[in-house]
C-alpha cells in the first residue's frame, strides 16, 4: 500500500515521547491516589511547566517553544495515558484554554505578569466564563465590569470554573456594555484582589482530581490596563477560544477511548468464561470491531478539523463535528468496555470504571452536543 504522510513530524514524535515517559512515571501511578483525594499536587504544573509541555504552542518570547497545533494534539493524545481525566483537564485548562487569549490579545505587561509564569508552571490559570444562570449561551454572561478611573470594579459570580480553588489569576469574561454580544469584554484578574473568593468547590460525578469552583466578586478592583483587547470585544475572542477548547475535547475523546478499548481488549483475552477467553465470544470481537473502526473514523476527522485550524482558518463546523461525533462515540465505547469487566468494572481502582464515569463530561462541558448540533445546523444552513 502507498505510504499516507503523517502529520506528526519526527519533531513532535520527539515531543511525544518525552510527554509519555513523563506521564507513565509521574502521573499513572498515583492517578486512583488523587482522585480519591479530590486534588492532585500543585507541583505538577510546575514539572509540566519545566518540561516545556505547556508553552509547546506559545511563543517563545513568553516561555513557549513556538510549535504549531500538532503538538498540542500530541500533548493531549499522551495525557489519556495517566488514567486520570482531571489532570488531564486541569493541565489542558492551564496550556490550551486559560493562556491562549492572553498570548492572543495581552499586552507585553500582561504577557510578562501573566502568560510567562503560567507557561512555567509557577501560576496557575483558569477560565471565567460560564456563570450559574447560562453556560454555553455567553451573551447571557451577568459578571459586570464598571469602569471607575483607572479601574474596574467587578461585581457577580461565575461556575464551573476548573482550576477555579486555586487559580493565581482568571481570564475573565465580563459585562462592560449594554445586553447582548456586543457588552462583552475580557480581563484578566488576580485572584489575590479583595471581594474575590471561592464560594464552593464542586463535588462532581467525575473528573475528581481536578478542583472546580463557583466564584464570586464582590465590588474586586482590577486596574484598567488589565482589559484584554478592544472594550466590549471579547464575545468574538471567547467564541474563538472555544474552538480551541472544543478540539482538544474531541482529542481527549478519541485518545481515551484508545486506552479504554486497549484495556479492555486485553482483559478479554486473560478472562475466561466457560472454558474460553471472553474475546472467544463472537458478539464481543464483533463489538470490538466496530468500535476500533469508529473511533478511527472519529481520529480522522478529528485530525482534519486539526489541519484546517493549524492552518489559520475557521474550521468552526469541522471542530463541532470531530467533538460531537468523538463525544457521542465515547459514551458507547466507555459502556461496553465498562460492561466486559463484569463487576470489577464497577470499582474505582478499575480505570475503566473511572473512565466510563469521566467521559461523560465531554458531552456537556465546553459547549453540549445539542449545541454542537445547532452550530452545525446553523453553518450548514438547514
Amino acid at each position: 500500500m502507498p505510504t499516507i504522510q503523517s502529520p506528526f513530524t519526527e519533531a513532535h514524535e520527539a515531543f511525544r515521547r518525552s510527554v509519555r515517559a513523563w506521564v507513565e512515571k509521574e502521573l499513572t501511578p498515583h492517578a486512583l491516589e488523587w482522585d480519591r483525594a479530590g486534588i492532585f499536587p500543585r507541583e505538577i504544573f510546575k514539572r509540566a511547566g519545566e518540561l516545556g509541555f505547556l508553552g509547546a504552542h506559545h511563543d517563545p518570547a513568553w516561555g513557549g517553544s513556538g510549535g504549531d497545533y500538532w503538538f498540542v494534539i500530541a500533548f493531549t493524545e499522551e495525557l489519556a495515558r495517566s488514567r486520570n481525566a482531571g489532570v488531564n483537564m486541569a493541565l489542558l485548562v492551564q496550556a490550551q484554554i486559560a493562556t491562549p487569549v492572553i498570548g492572543a490579545l495581552g499586552s507585553e505587561e500582561q504577557k510578562r505578569e501573566f502568560l510567562a509564569p503560567a507557561l512555567a508552571g509557577d501560576r496557575i490559570g483558569a477560565l471565567g466564563v460560564s456563570e450559574p444562570g447560562c453556560g454555553s449561551d455567553v451573551a447571557s454572561i451577568r459578571t459586570t465590569a464598571r469602569r471607575v478611573g483607572d479601574d474596574y470594579v467587578i461585581n457577580g459570580s461565575k461556575m464551573w470554573i476548573t482550576n477555579g480553588t486555586r487559580a493565581d489569576f482568571i481570564a475573565l469574561a465580563v459585562r462592560t456594555g449594554g445586553p447582548g454580544h456586543e457588552g462583552i469584554s475580557l480581563v484578566t484578574f488576580p485572584t489575590d484582589v479583595r471581594g474575590f473568593s471561592v464560594s464552593k468547590k464542586l463535588d462532581k460525578v467525575g473528573n475528581l482530581s481536578s478542583d472546580t469552583a463557583v466564584l464570586y466578586f464582590e465590588d474586586c478592583r482590577i486596574p484598567a490596563r488589565y482589559l484584554l483587547g478592544e472594550e466590549n470585544g471579547g464575545f468574538a475572542h471567547i467564541m474563538i477560544n472555544f474552538q480551541g477548547e472544543r478540539l482538544v475535547a474531541a482529542v481527549i475523546a478519541v485518545s481515551g477511548m484508545e486506552m479504554m478499548l486497549h484495556d479492555a481488549i486485553h482483559y478479554a483475552r486473560e478472562r475466561q468464561a466457560f472454558g474460553r477467553p471472553l474475546i472467544g465470544f463472537q458478539v464481543w470481537r464483533h463489538r470490538f470491531a466496530e468500535h476500533l473502526a469508529s473511533v478511527e473514523a472519529a481520529r480522522r476527522l478529528t485530525y482534519h478539523a486539526t489541519a484546517l485550524f493549524d492552518a489559520g482558518l475557521d474550521p468552526v463546523k469541522e471542530i463541532s463535528m470531530a467533538k460531537l461525533f468523538a463525544g457521542d462515540l465515547a459514551q458507547r465505547v466507555a459502556y461496553d468496555c465498562q460492561q466486559i469487566y463484569g463487576g470489577m468494572g464497577y470499582v474505582d481502582e478499575t480505570a475503566v470504571a473511572r473512565a466510563w464515569r469521566d467521559v461523560r463530561l465531554i458531552t456537556i462541558g465546553g459547549g453540549t452536543s445539542e449545541i454542537m448540533k445547532e452550530i452545525i445546523v446553523k453553518l450548514e444552513g438547514l
